[in-house]
């Protein structure tokens, strides 16, 4: 179930000043000049993955969504913007009605992207796509970063239970965000309450070390928490001895005794000793849950394991090692008027280093191989080919203004598994590697 859609009083404050001043001062400049009310259109791309990633995952549409209905300049804003001089009197009038009225096409959430992937296609006047560059980029870079790192780990996890325990790593609110697009690459529960009350995540915790150092002896933590939260809950047994510890939980809880969960040392060795010892005591039903700075590279290394399940934090919050995606936000198009039916002539910057961009206002398609897998990304400005029109990716997200394709979280994340098992199957190695299929312009 998803919170976010049963109108639940989740408050999101406006996202107006999520953004770069400059963003401000083009508008004051091009109002000034005639220009800003020029039908333009705008696409979000990367120009490269994070080195040795093979593939990208969009996450943070939704919460795009929610940052382009709210992005409104209310009285507090404006009197921010003239107190600081940052605009001009005509600028702030002009924000104070501002609403986007155009129209966002973009690849759906949980989809997986390559260089140059047209990932969200903003359409309008010049003046009122600009202003939304830095809020869209700031989702989308974050969320899709977690959530390439969370599809990594949850391919390491070979279907094994993941659960997202970052929240102490990073931003309040980051937390949340991350806890969301988590749970899009495939992790199936959270830590975070707010990301279970804003978005309908499963959540679960149960105890840390200072639960049983707060006791006089383990066995009476044991006691207490068995006695509060019953023999299915998951006891910590690293605090002392393990060995004693988990003798200790089964003495307790009997064989029902849900789990145990080990935070330190060498998670393979101890794991082994754990699962034997709980099976000669008889709780072969006893779950196994390691934690312990985890990333998708310690997971697959305890590929061979008895664990159950793995507790992610630090890494996952920060995009084990990638942070960001490093997506920009391009003019592509633009029209010599404010007419509707004025043509839009591709613009493109001219630079060294790697910074060029592809203009026109493109479409994007997956070509398939015969056995259905995915072979490469192919882009274009012009006519879809007709062998690809049932295999385009974009979708209409905003019309005319108006949100079109809300859709809960669960299904952003079952296309994600899709979308991943349509690629070729070296998508999935953890080695470095080239992006597994190639981006073509048609």
């Amino acid at each position: 179930m998803n919170t976010a859609d049963l109108g639940l009083p989740v408050d999101i404050p406006s996202t107006a000043l999520f953004t770069d001043q400059y963003e401000l001062t083009m508008l004051q400049a091009a109002l000034r000049a005639g220009t800003a009310d020029r039908r333009s259109v705008f696409e979000v791309f990367t120009r490269r993955l994070p080195e040795g990633r093979r593939y990208g995952v969009v996450a943070g549409t939704g919460r795009v969504l929610d940052a382009v209905e709210n992005f409104r300049f209310d009285p507090g804003l404006l009197g921010f913007l003239r107190e600081n001089e940052v605009v001009d009197e005509q600028t702030l009038a002009w924000l104070a009605a501002y609403r986007f009225r155009g129209d966002i096409w973009g690849y759906p959430e949980g989809e997986v992207y390559f260089p140059g992937s047209p990932i969200l296609r903003v359409e309008g006047s010049f003046a009122e796509c600009v202003l939304l560059e830095t809020v869209i980029l700031s989702v989308l870079n974050h969320d899709s970063a977690i959530a390439a790192a969370a599809s990594r780990m949850a391919t390491a996890a070979g279907g094994r239970r993941l659960i997202e325990m970052g929240a102490r790593r990073t931003h309040e609110l980051a937390a949340v965000a991350a806890a969301r697009a988590a749970y899009v690459g495939g992790f199936d529960a959270t830590s975070d309450l707010a990301a279970g009350f804003r978005y309908g995540i499963p959540t679960v915790g149960t105890s840390a070390h200072a639960f049983t150092l707060l006791h006089d002896s383990e066995r009476d933590a044991f006691r207490a928490q068995i006695d509060s939260l019953g023999r299915s809950t998951t006891l910590l047994v690293d605090t002392y001895d393990v060995a004693e510890a988990v003798r200790t939980a089964v003495e307790i809880a009997g064989p029902e005794l849900g789990a145990v969960r080990i935070d330190s040392g060498d998670l393979l060795l101890v794991a082994h000793r754990v699962r034997q010892q709980l099976d000669e005591l008889g709780a072969a039903n006893t779950r196994i849950v390691v934690t312990s700075d985890l990333d998708e590279y310690a997971i697959a290394s305890l590929a061979a394991a008895p664990v159950d399940a793995y507790g992610v934090g630090t890494q996952l919050v920060t995009g084990s090692g990638h942070p960001t995606c490093s997506m920009v936000y391009k003019i592509v198009a633009r029209a010599a008027s404010a007419d509707p039916k004025a043509p839009l002539r591709p613009v493109a910057k001219k630079s060294l280093g790697g910074k060029t961009s592809v203009g026109g206002r493109k479409w994007a398609a997956r070509r398939a191989d015969a056995q259905g897998y995915a072979e490469a990304e192919v882009l274009g400005t012009g006519a879809v080919p007709q062998e690809l029109l049932d295999r385009q990716l974009l979708v209409e997200l905003v019309k005319g203004g108006e949100i079109v394709a809300r859709e809960p979280l669960d299904v952003a994340r079952e296309r994600h598994r899709a979308a991943l098992a349509a690629l070729p199957m070296s998508a999935t190695q953890l080695s470095r590697g080239e992006p597994v299929i190639p981006t073509e312009y048609a």
